[in-house]
């Protein structure tokens, strides 16, 4: 029987999502609890990869057994994955259900935070020039890559992807004045390895006035990388709504 499990995570201790030889990875971490739980080595298929430092504030992955699981099941499972991981519930989906392959969309948001705060140094990035930041030009910068589909000026280089098409439906930046925090959110049907992360140091080079929105048209038409290319910290990055058919 196949089983999802909905989650979050605060990525920060964990050396990201993929289980790593030595490392402490949320993989690692849910596997060894389920091992515990079933008393069988049990492996799960996540419905994607996050760096180490990144959120997830919605994931889901899937595992296989031969038992039938009772109700208390996801509470066990908390016990047992420690304070930076939640499971929300896990539920019984059909035998070819895919957490990875049948996601029909997945969407991140990215946290700046324009003011220090000391209750987010985990959640947030706080840009020290943050008040100067043009903020319409960030804006123009996140809706100029909806009218493309090849990222490969946004990918991380010795990736096994097979592809840099993705389909981007939203791309844009939120100010929020109680809170003093920009907040980028953008949804595609998939992702490349390090992309949200150099899309947001590139807005961030643009508000800044480092870079003109000309270079980044050309080197998307071109699909070159940026000179002088810019990856956002991780601590604020979230994953969030991954979208199914049947959920």
């Amino acid at each position: 029987m196949r089983y999802f499990i909905e989650l979050a995570y605060n990525g920060t201790r964990f050396s990201g999502y993929q289980e790593q030889p030595g490392e402490l990875t949320i993989q690692s971490t849910i596997e060894k609890a389920l091992g515990i739980l079933l008393r069988v080595p049990t492996k799960i298929v996540g419905c994607g990869r996050t760096d180490s430092g990144v959120h997830a504030l919605q994931y889901f992955a899937h595992f296989e057994t031969d038992q039938v699981l009772t109700d208390d099941f996801t509470y066990r499972l908390n016990s047992l994955t420690g304070n930076d991981i939640v499971c929300y519930r896990v539920f019984l989906v059909e035998d070819e259900a895919h957490a990875r392959f049948d996601a029909v969309s997945r969407s991140y948001q990215y946290v700046i935070d324009l003011v220090q705060n000391p209750f987010r140094q985990e959640t947030a990035y706080y840009c020290r020039y943050g008040n100067r930041l043009d903020v319409e030009k960030m804006q123009l910068a996140a809706q100029l890559l909806l009218s493309y589909n090849d990222f490969t000026t946004f990918c991380k280089s010795k990736t096994d992807t097979k592809t840099n098409l993705c389909d981007l439906r939203h791309s844009e930046w939120t100010f929020y004045e109680k809170e003093q925090q920009l907040v980028y959110r953008v949804t595609a049907n998939r992702f490349l390895r390090g992309m949200i992360r150099l899309i947001v140091g590139m807005c961030i080079n643009v508000g800044k006035g480092n870079m003109d929105l000309e270079a980044v048209k050309l080197a998307l038409d071109r699909t070159e990388t940026l000179k002088n290319a810019l990856s956002a910290p991780a601590q604020g990055l979230f994953l969030m709504d991954i979208k199914y058919d049947y959920v």
